[in-house]
């Protein structure tokens, strides 16, 4: 399809993912009671169901190798689902170049899987760059489909994603996040299917960077069917707030309030940020006439509330979320 000189070419559409099937599974929301050394709970059932501690996790449990496996396969295999080191796997990359790639990758995503970003990040760019033999590729679409990466695509956001290209994009992306490479990190995404966590993971990349205007185009006309939608409308509410687009920023805030089913803690934060907003504009409390009429004492609650706002968002620019680790 060509377009008229003038003519601007339509922004991609970030969250109509229409496939039948994807790798995603259902979101994890976190909470302070809620770590990141949680296992992956009831949204998988039966993932950690014979799972050696610290390997990778495996929808439905590890496979078994079919009759008569090269001496390849067996050494791949047993290093992916028998072992929580990735050096065993960076080892097997050197002993059997032809499966290198491969094998730089699921030690990537055991690296990420365990916290450690900058090797995550090294070794997922490396295994991206190797080529595979076609026994590697086989193999890896015969017995690696089910393994998950529980990926945090936002702040307290995390999706669980089978092997896939997205599941290695998304992983590498949050990685290169994590050690201060943002606009890597966002390079990253570039080229992925439409989907809501790819959404989510580049507005909230976006966001961080101070390009609000590209999150408030990328989700034009976005409403609030599931959880993953519902932060992906926060953090457009939050880039109209900083934009001055108060009214705007309030009609998100209020789609994420409008299903009842969204998550506890995201109708939280929807509610917090509508308070923000109405400090925004000298306002106290959602009451108009108390507006009108404010006492002394809850002038000074106002000031207290302004200044605590102030003081975490100072916090946050020189030392991060205290939550994210």
């Amino acid at each position: 399809m060509s377009f008229a000189p003038g003519e601007p070419a339509p922004r991609p559409a970030l969250y109509r993912d229409h496939r039948d099937l994807t790798p995603f599974r259902r979101p994890v929301i976190r909470t302070p009671a809620r770590g990141l050394a949680d296992g992956v709970g009831g949204m998988v059932t039966g993932v950690l169901a014979g799972r050696t501690r610290g390997t990778l996790p495996v929808e439905g449990g590890a496979p078994r190798l079919g009759r008569a496996p090269g001496k390849a396969a067996k050494v791949v295999h047993a290093a992916i689902f028998g072992s929580s080191d990735p050096d065993r796997l960076i080892a097997v990359a050197h002993a059997h170049p032809g499966w290198a790639g491969l094998c730089y990758l699921m030690a990537g995503l055991l690296s990420y899987d365990q916290g450690g970003h900058l090797r995550a990040s090294e070794l997922l760019q490396r295994g991206l760059l190797t080529k595979n033999d076609d026994d590697a590729n086989r193999y890896a679409y015969t017995y690696l489909s089910r393994v998950v990466t529980r990926v945090a695509v936002a702040e307290r956001v995390e999706v669980p994603v089978l092997f896939s290209e997205e599941a290695v994009f998304l992983a590498l992306s949050h990685a290169l996040r994590e050690t201060g490479q943002s606009e890597a990190a966002l390079a990253a995404l570039n080229g992925l299917p439409p989907s809501l966590p790819m959404a989510l993971a580049r507005c909230s990349l976006a966001a961080s960077l101070g390009r609000d205007v590209e999150v408030v185009a990328d989700t034009e006309g976005l409403l609030n069917g599931d959880d993953l939608s519902a932060a992906l409308l926060l953090v457009r509410a939050r880039s109209l707030r900083r934009m001055g687009a108060n009214a705007a920023a309030r009609a998100a805030l209020q789609e994420v309030l409008r299903r009842r089913k969204t998550d506890f803690t995201l109708r939280s934060d929807a509610l917090t940020d509508r308070a923000l907003l109405l400090l925004d504009n000298g306002r106290k409390a959602l009451n108009r006439r108390e507006w009108q009429h404010p006492q002394p004492s809850e002038l000074q609650t106002v000031r207290t509330l302004r200044k605590d706002a102030e003081l975490h968002e100072l916090w946050d620019r020189e030392y991060g979320r205290a939550d994210d680790e």
